[in-house]
């Protein structure tokens, strides 16, 4: 097992990026993050502040936003961008703005992904583009087709809206050699995405894999949707693109499921989650010919199985077809370790104005105070290094 290498640990190669003030900010950070009541009362004052327009936007950039966004716009994000890439670590660019509602603003979406491909096709360190589909499009369109309802005609008209954005995004993705990542969200909305991808990958996925679904692992039902839809491909002469996370919906997932009186899609624990996110891998590994992985995960015991079954089978740390991935501002080493060794690492860097970031943010937050060790994790490796640097 590499477990026992243990390149995980290696501080100075996982934050040779952070200057001394940047590792302190990152420290006081994720100490204000492991406190749950101060996560609340913050989330609730900030969602205040902005609404009531007072002047906090300075405050969040210096702090949250500067560490856990690249910036306010494509061009924002070019310097955090080059400097992951001098270390080997390749960025996906995520216009990370949720929860919109008009037909300019999932136009404007659409806009920006098409620019981030361009950005893609000039920019060698951003593999890969990304959008969320409840970026394209009403999120009670996806909830009422995934429940088979039928749409009235002006909904029946939004829907085709989304169906065309998705297919100019693949279309020039497809155009440009880059491969898009395209975002799971709530199970309820999750079968009329998963739909349209498959019907995506039909149609652009030909010759490799192009566009890529995400796959909650937290969920399930997803090790027999993953097969199925491997059936599905062999047969229709496809490739298929997985992005395999554990999931970011589970509290809601689990409260609606109660409120509904229905089954929750979410494993009952988080060993079964990741058997279920480890089981994945495997099967990709298995057959990675038909299938590529993008393994979005800070889970150290999922990283060194994923570094164990590509030694296992004979795989270049840098082949093409796995990537590992993790979220900017976040497991630090994990990535920069991982690109030490020649693997393939892409960090998720979002942005977006501060105000429309927010639920991006607080869902980041709120994921530190609920993931067992994840805060821990980070201040141990953060106190290592600030001591390691004095030592010097």
């Amino acid at each position: 097992m590499q477990k026992k290498h243990l390149i995980f640990d290696n501080t100075e190669i996982a934050f040779a990026l952070k200057s001394d003030s940047e590792l302190e900010r990152a420290y006081f950070l994720f100490k204000m993050i492991s406190i749950e009541p101060l996560v609340r009362i913050g989330t609730a004052a900030t969602n205040f502040a902005l609404k009531a327009h007072l002047p906090i936007e300075g405050l969040i950039r210096s702090t949250v936003f500067d560490h856990f966004c690249g910036g306010v716009n494509e061009e924002d994000c070019l310097p955090v961008i080059n400097k992951m890439y001098e270390k080997g670590v390749s960025s996906v660019l995520d216009f990370s703005v949720e929860a919109k509602e008009s037909e300019n603003e999932f136009d404007y979406a659409r806009d920006v992904t098409l620019k981030i491909i361009d950005f893609c096709k000039e920019i060698k360190a951003i593999p890969f583009a990304v959008f969320k589909p409840s970026g394209f499009g009403r999120f009670h369109s996806y909830e009422k087709v995934s429940n088979g309802k039928n749409l009235t005609e002006k909904e029946q008209m939004e829907w085709e809206k989304v169906v065309e954005r998705f297919h100019v995004v693949c279309k020039k993705a497809k155009e440009n050699n880059i491969a898009v990542l395209i975002d799971a969200e709530e199970s309820w909305i999750q079968d009329a995405t998963d739909a349209l991808v498959t019907q995506m990958m039909k149609i652009y996925n030909t010759e490799k894999p192009v566009v890529f679904n995400t796959l909650q692992m937290y969920r399930h039902d997803r090790v027999a949707f993953l097969k199925n839809e491997h059936k599905k491909a062999k047969e229709g002469g496809y490739f298929l693109g997985y992005k395999l996370v554990r999931g970011a919906y589970m509290e809601k997932e689990n409260e609606r499921a109660e409120e509904m009186g229905y089954e929750s899609p979410i494993c009952k624990s988080k060993a079964a989650t990741d058997d279920n996110f480890n089981a994945g891998l495997n099967y990709i590994l298995d057959n990675l010919n038909d299938m590529w992985l993008f393994a979005g995960t800070h889970n150290e015991a999922s990283s060194y199985l994923l570094m164990d079954l590509m030694a296992e089978k004979g795989l270049e740390n840098n082949d093409f077809r796995v990537w590992f991935g993790q979220l900017y501002g976040m497991s630090d080493h994990i990535s920069f370790n991982l690109a030490n060794k020649g693997y393939n690492v892409a960090k998720y860097v979002p942005f977006g104005p501060v105000k429309d970031v927010m639920p991006y943010l607080i869902r980041r937050a709120e994921e530190n105070t609920s993931v067992a060790g994840q805060t821990g994790r980070e201040l141990v490796l953060l106190t290592k290094e600030k001591k390691r640097r004095k030592t010097l």
